[in-house]
């Protein structure tokens, strides 16, 4: 199930067969390139990918002459939002903390580099997978609390930021 957001005001869950619970029947083809036809209820739609920006998950479509910013939250963040973290963190953050128990299995930066939101920071293995831990924001790294292949609780600080 994912969650969609359009223009930051209406919520629909979406699954494989469904809109916020109930059944959905539709057709959708490419048609060329990142247009679409969609049938659904006897009516066709031109649809039309403006946009998607993979980090943010943020997607601008135009289904026949309007345009609608659409935001994508997937299993992992819906489940990161039921555990109380925020995925959509601002510049104000100042560490790293550990979303989980785990084991530490690479640390992609030093004390004192420089990195942008989104680079990766480090490799958590937790429950046989291995979690990337990336930047939540831009910033120089001012202290780095944990050691390859050491063991870490939920909520430890990983990574301080300046």
């Amino acid at each position: 199930m994912i969650k969609a957001t359009i223009n930051t005001k209406k919520e629909f869950e979406v699954d494989q067969y469904s809109l916020n619970g109930e059944a959905v029947e539709f057709d959708l083809v490419k048609s060329s390139g990142n247009n679409f036809h969609i049938i659904k209820n006897n009516t066709g739609y031109a649809a039309t990918l403006i946009s998607y920006n993979p980090e943010e998950k943020l997607m601008v479509i135009r289904v026949n002459d309007t345009e609608y910013e659409v935001k994508i939250q997937d299993k992992t963040d819906l489940l990161l939002q039921k555990l109380g973290i925020n995925t959509t963190t601002s510049s104000a953050v100042s560490n790293v903390k550990a979303p989980m128990p785990g084991l530490i299995i690479n640390i992609a930066v030093n004390t004192g580099d420089e990195v942008s939101k989104g680079d990766t920071l480090l490799i958590l293995e937790a429950m046989k997978m291995e979690n990337v831990i990336k930047s939540p924001r831009d910033g120089k790294i001012k202290k780095i609390n944990i050691e390859l292949r050491k063991a870490v609780e939920k909520n430890h600080i990983l990574i301080e930021f300046e």
